[in-house]
């Protein structure tokens, strides 16, 4: 089968190469893609971000059908629809995987990074962790709810987001433009969206942004301040450190940043107002089985719609590159149906 995999020196890039799967294991099933998403985590694993992983099958914003089972597996039937997400599998039986906070395992295994992912013709997934997809979402978009939907939909309950409060969305691409279409359409709040692309801005205000701010141009945090007294939370999807530096300036006392975004680096927090202002610093990776079921729920509610584009195999070199130059408006997804 073909599969994108990461390059042996890890620039940054993936050769396209005939893979020959393993043979299923108790509990897992054979999933024929018909599509995946790119996601900024890929390229740091192809750049060899999280550690050097040559020749790992990169992806994870995967949809395909069942198509196999092996013995073990009794909520899977042959053509059922399900995702392939970065949470691939946890340990099952820690602190963390039996108190609803099984991203966090630390035996936890991530599609596309320590394991094979759905970049593919085929992936293997283990049963028990795909998530059906439901009848109603259209699997295009699904690929998008798979990593970018559930991450921000974890990042605003991270962010204790309630009806009626502002939240600041920092980056409106792929990642941000889910989150207004969540912080509007599902917490029912008020959204101040970020970027410094007028294309993306314009974008995130169709979809329920309040307000849109280039910050190329004005010092958001000022104005956040000036229009609504500041925001009650502020989650951060732009792939810049100085993105988090910058936005606890526009918290109102007892904010939360949530961190989303992996950028190489620090952030920096001004002392003085996280302590007199009771400012919260909280991380948020991805979720887990049930907030991405809840996430897919709301996509075939049509509460909220990714935007996405279908591409070949062929130029994911090509999407990376576009992707690293922030050409992209909501996410590439590669067709394997053709």
């Amino acid at each position: 089968m073909k599969a994108a995999v990461v390059r042996d020196n890890c620039d940054g890039y993936v050769d396209i190469k005939d893979v020959e799967l393993r043979d299923l294991k108790y509990g897992e099933a054979l999933v024929k893609m018909e599509y995946c998403g790119l996601c900024h985590k890929d390229l740091h694993v192809a750049a060899g971000d999280f550690g050097k992983v040559p020749g790992r099958i990169i992806g994870h914003e995967g949809v395909g059908k069942v198509t196999k089972i092996a013995d073990g597996v009794t909520n899977l039937n042959i053509g059922d629809r399900v995702s392939v997400a970065w949470f691939y599998r946890g340990c099952g039986h820690c602190e963390y995987c039996t108190t609803g906070r099984e991203t966090l395992c630390r035996n936890v295994e991530n599609s596309g990074f320590n394991v094979d992912g759905a970049m593919a013709e085929e992936c293997i997934v283990p049963a028990d962790y795909a998530v059906k997809v439901p009848d109603e979402l259209d699997p295009i978009e699904a690929t998008s709810l798979t990593c970018a939907g559930v991450t921000v939909y974890k990042g605003l309950k991270t962010g204790d987001l309630k009806p009626g409060q502002w939240v600041e969305v920092v980056g409106t691409g792929g990642l941000g433009n889910l989150a207004v279409q969540y912080a509007h359409n599902v917490f029912g709040a008020h959204v101040a969206a970020v970027d410094i692309d007028d294309d993306k801005l314009a974008a995130t205000k169709d979809l329920g942004a309040d307000l849109t701010i280039n910050s190329l141009y004005e010092d958001a945090s000022q104005v956040l301040q000036d229009k609504v007294g500041g925001v009650h939370s502020a989650i951060i999807t732009a792939v810049s450190p100085d993105s988090f530096t910058t936005a606890v300036n526009a918290l109102r006392p007892d904010g939360t940043l949530v961190a989303i975004a992996l950028p190489q680096g620090d952030m920096g927090l001004n002392i003085s107002k996280t302590v007199l202002d009771g400012i919260k610093v909280a991380g948020s990776l991805v979720g887990t089985r049930q907030d991405l079921a809840e996430t897919f729920q709301f996509g075939a509610e049509k509460r909220v719609k990714p935007i996405v584009q279908t591409r070949q195999l062929s130029e994911i070199n090509d999407i990376i590159d576009e992707m690293k130059n922030n050409q992209i408006v909501g996410r590439m997804v590669v067709d394997f149906t053709h």
